[in-house]
């Protein structure tokens, strides 16, 4: 054990302590001042994968206006939605990609001369209906709504679409990305009279990527009782991945 401070052995122990955290702080300073950085260039190529989505979501539902309760008006709805549900699913689409969104029941009020008067319940429900392969039907969304309004559907909100292989595409514009950073390297390396040595270092960066697309204005309310059974357009939608590959230079 040390001595009391001030003793010669106290202090001689000390100051060796010392000396030996200050040995090893400028060992480490010294690795980072004498580890010089190496000469780089990084390259950056892009990938695009265009598409077509195979997934649409449909939002549709009922509304009930002004029944006399509460309790009316829950029951007017289930039915309705019980009849629109089956409905869909005679069109093809399995029960699990048929969920409720939204569902609510409130008073109704008319106002007068400054008062209000309850004049009914009101309640709504919403559905949310994955349709799925829409390519190899271009009708099986038109075939939902259609079904749907004939089972009492008097609210249509619009429809998204969507894709089921992000991953795989994703894989795709990055193999392309890479194949044109590379190529871009090599036309870097032979305008420069440089020697581009091996990559030692990546980034990515995804510019576009797959995002649900709504189509908007399709609430057509009652009027969905007599549509008929149309080709509803999809369009091409795009991913694209930016590359950029680090290589040494000799």
């Amino acid at each position: 054990m040390f001595g009391r401070w001030g003793e010669p052995k106290t202090v001689l122990a000390f100051v060796a302590l010392m000396l030996v955290g200050a040995i090893v702080i400028t060992a480490l300073v010294r690795e980072r001042i004498v580890d010089p950085e190496k000469n780089q260039v990084t390259v950056t190529g892009e990938g695009k994968v265009i598409y077509q989505p195979d997934i649409a979501t449909v939002t549709l539902g009922v509304q009930i206006d002004k029944a006399p309760t509460a309790e009316s008006a829950l029951n007017q709805l289930n039915e309705k939605i019980s009849q629109v549900v089956a409905s869909v699913e005679g069109s093809g689409v399995p029960r699990e990609n048929i969920k409720t969104q939204n569902y609510s029941v409130y008073p109704q009020y008319d106002y007068k001369d400054g008062t209000s008067e309850l004049s009914g319940y009101n309640a709504s429900q919403q559905l949310s209906i994955k349709v799925e392969n829409i390519q190899e039907d271009k009708y099986a969304v038109s075939k939902v709504i259609s079904e749907a309004g004939k089972a009492g559907t008097n609210q249509v909100n619009g429809i998204s679409f969507d894709v089921s292989s992000v991953s795989d595409l994703r894989q795709q514009a990055r193999i392309l990305a890479v194949a044109d950073a590379q190529a871009k390297a090599a036309e870097l390396s032979q305008v420069t009279g440089t020697r581009l040595g091996k990559i030692v270092g990546w980034y990515e960066n995804v510019v576009g990527s797959p995002e649900p697309r709504p189509v908007y204005g399709l609430g057509i309310g009652g009027a969905v009782k007599e549509a008929s059974v149309a080709d509803v357009p999809t369009g091409t939608q795009e991913i694209v991945v930016e590359m950029g590959l680090n290589y040494e230079v000799k």
